[in-house]
């Protein structure tokens, strides 16, 4: 499955909700330095999901707020 994410690093918190467009919003403490805040959207998403975080993968937006992650194994 393919999700459609807009991220927000630097956040106070880590948090997933959905936004107003239906894309998810995920907002994470890490800094968007070196894949830091791509690596903790993957952790949170693997989290939210309830799947391992090998099995989710960031296909599109490595420098980029809007991104697009594939999450394997939902049912």
């Amino acid at each position: 499955m393919r999700v459609v994410v807009k991220v927000k690093p630097g956040a106070k918190r880590d948090h997933v909700e959905v936004g107003a467009d239906g894309t998810l919003v995920v907002q994470v403490k890490a800094p968007p330095i070196d894949g830091r805040a791509n690596e903790a959207v993957a952790a949170l998403l693997a989290q939210h999901f309830g799947v391992k975080r090998g099995a989710v993968t960031l296909r599109q937006g490595a420098s980029n707020r809007n991104k697009v992650f594939e999450v394997s194994g939902l049912a």
